[in-house]
């Protein structure tokens, strides 16, 4: 028997919390059967008359849930982005069957999918984060969560599998598609639930926040890096929110087939243009505007680095000062232009 492992367990369950969500929804008392292409269906039953001039009831009702964990005796929390992303909704922890706290949400960062919570509470066990950036190929971890949003302080053990991942995940209320980059690969099990637990080394301190798993494969999980949360965690504790340099580019990343179809000179960069009609891609008054980025420009590069898919602009510019002046390479009618932007502050 690992008595490390068991160790760990001691350590780390307790400062691991379930993130339930809840939103209040409307009341449904009754239920009509209704069959259908040989089927069943169980509807909920609608108002009439003077039931409709009523005002509708509501009552509060779990819509998801997740995991966190404590990174303070004070109740900073670190959890994944996806699990609460509904900005409508209300969210409570849950720290032991006996002691639940609402939380708030402090910020949101869909960009590497990490969020910090508060709650209130003193003396509160929390785990420890270690520098991710020291992490090895082949290190023993361990991951943490509510597997399945039903088993509790569950454990799985492994190894780092890889390192400086990429994927497209899918997730959150609106499962909106994400590219995350580097990434934590690891073997040990992570499954829907376990989202926003720690992946912890053999010291029981946090290395990486679980976020996803690859569907129909085996061991394959992946962890944010903790030193992403970090950097969040600093600015939240210094300015109150997390401050992030806005360019104002509405944009699509070009990719090979992209390319091809559309006929585009290039198969990397950003195309900057419109989401919807009446709209423009070029925010007025912004950094990007006063540079002379305009609709159907490709922008290339961001401070000499390349914009690919695995990395868009929107992680450069997460590297970048605000107030700080940035060299920007764009493709304009076949010409290559330098523009150099003062980011300002996304309000």
């Amino acid at each position: 028997m690992n008595s490390s492992i068991i160790e760990i367990a001691k350590k780390v369950c307790p400062a691991v919390i379930t993130v339930i969500v809840s939103k209040d929804l409307p009341k449904i008392e009754n239920f009509y059967s209704f069959p259908f292409g040989g089927k069943e269906f169980i509807m909920p039953t609608p108002k009439s008359g003077k039931e409709k001039d009523q005002k509708m009831k509501t009552q509060k009702t779990q819509i998801g849930g997740g995991s966190g964990f404590i990174i303070s005796k004070d109740g900073y929390v670190l959890t994944s982005n996806h699990v609460v992303s509904d900005t409508t909704a209300d969210y409570t922890v849950i720290i032991s069957p006996k002691h639940k706290l609402p939380a708030k949400v402090l910020s949101r960062n869909p960009i590497n999918d990490t969020a910090v919570l508060k709650i209130d509470g003193q003396n509160l066990p929390y785990i420890e984060m270690a520098d991710s950036n020291k992490i090895q190929l082949g290190e023993e971890v361990v991951a943490v969560g509510n597997a399945l949003g039903e088993f509790t302080d569950t454990l799985s053990a492994g190894i780092v599998s890889g390192l400086s991942r990429f994927i497209t995940a899918f997730g959150g209320v609106d499962h909106q598609m994400q590219n995350l980059r580097g990434l934590i690969q690891t073997d040990a099990a992570i499954n829907p639930g376990n989202s926003g637990g720690p992946l912890v080394n053999m010291e029981g301190k946090a290395i990486g926040i679980n976020t996803a798993m690859i569907m129909g494969a085996q061991n394959i999980g992946f962890a944010i890096p903790v030193n992403y949360a970090k950097k969040d965690l600093e600015e939240i504790k210094k300015y109150g929110k997390i401050i992030v340099p806005f360019l104002g580019v509405k944009y699509v990343l070009i990719s090979k087939e992209m390319a091809a179809i559309n006929k585009l000179p290039v198969n990397d960069g950003a195309l900057v243009v419109r989401e919807a009609l009446g709209e423009s891609p070029v925010v007025k008054g912004s950094s990007a505007d006063k540079a002379g980025i305009k609709e159907w420009d490709i922008i290339i590069e961001c401070n000499n680095e390349g914009i690919t898919i695995k990395n868009p602009l929107a992680h450069i510019l997460q590297k970048c000062k605000i107030g700080g002046e940035i060299t920007i390479k764009v493709l304009r009618d076949g010409k290559k232009l330098e523009l150099k932007a003062k980011l300002e502050e996304k309000v």
